[in-house]
C-alpha cells in the first residue's frame, strides 16, 4: 500500500509505503503516528501515488496545465530504459572494472560475523536482545565487525521504513 500524506507543520507532501507506526517528514523532521496523518490517496500502485503527489505539487505552484501535458510515470520510466547508457556501460567506458567494483561492494557489505551482511547483523542484534537500546545494538554489531555509524544509520532507516519501532530508548522488531 502507498499513501500520499501531508505534513501538518510544513505542508510537505510525501509518499509513504506500507503502514508504519510512525512517519517522519523529510523536510521538517516532524514525526507523527501514521493513522493521524492526512491521507490524500491510498493505492496499491506506487506510480499512481507518485502521480497524485506530483499533480498536487503542480497545482500548488500553478502548473496544473503543464502537468496535464506530461506522460504518466510508467511511460516516463519506459523512456528512461531507452535513453542514454546504463550505469555499468558508463563505468566501463570510463575505465572502471565493474566486476571489481561489485566484488568490493560485496566485501564491504559483509561483516566479520560469519558471512552475514551488516544489516543482518543489526537485525540479529535486535532479535537476540530482550530490550535492545541503540548502545546495546551498536556494541553487539561492532563486536562482529560492523561500524558503529553504519549501525546508527541502519536503525534510523529501519524505523523510517516501519520495520522497527523505537519507544523511549528501546527498539522492537515488527
Amino acid at each position: 500500500m502507498y499513501a500520499v500524506v501531508g505534513c501538518s507543520d510544513c505542508d510537505a507532501l510525501r509518499v509513504v509505503e506500507g503502514r508504519p507506526e510512525r512517519s517522519e517528514c523529510p523536510r521538517c523532521g516532524t514525526s507523527r503516528k501514521f493513522e493521524r496523518l492526512k491521507q490524500f490517496v491510498t493505492t496499491e500502485d506506487p506510480d499512481h501515488a507518485r502521480e497524485v503527489r506530483a499533480a498536487m505539487l503542480a497545482k500548488r505552484q500553478g502548473h496544473e496545465d503543464d502537468f496535464a501535458d506530461l506522460d504518466s510515470f510508467a511511460e516516463m520510466d519506459r523512456y528512461l530504459d531507452d535513453a542514454g547508457v546504463d550505469d555499468e556501460e558508463y563505468l566501463e567506458q570510463a575505465g572502471v572494472d565493474t566486476a571489481a567494483v561489485d566484488a568490493a561492494a560485496d566485501r564491504a557489505e559483509q561483516g566479520s560475523g560469519g558471512g552475514r551482511s551488516r544489516k543482518e547483523t543489526v537485525l540479529e542484534a535486535l532479535r537476540e536482545q530482550d530490550a535492545p537500546t541503540e548502545a546495546s545494538v551498536v556494541d553487539y554489531a561492532t563486536e562482529r565487525g560492523v561500524p558503529a555509524e553504519y549501525v546508527r544509520d541502519a536503525l534510523d532507516k529501519l524505523v523510517r521504513r516501519g520495520e522497527v519501532t523505537e519507544s523511549g530508548d528501546t527498539y522492537r522488531l515488527l
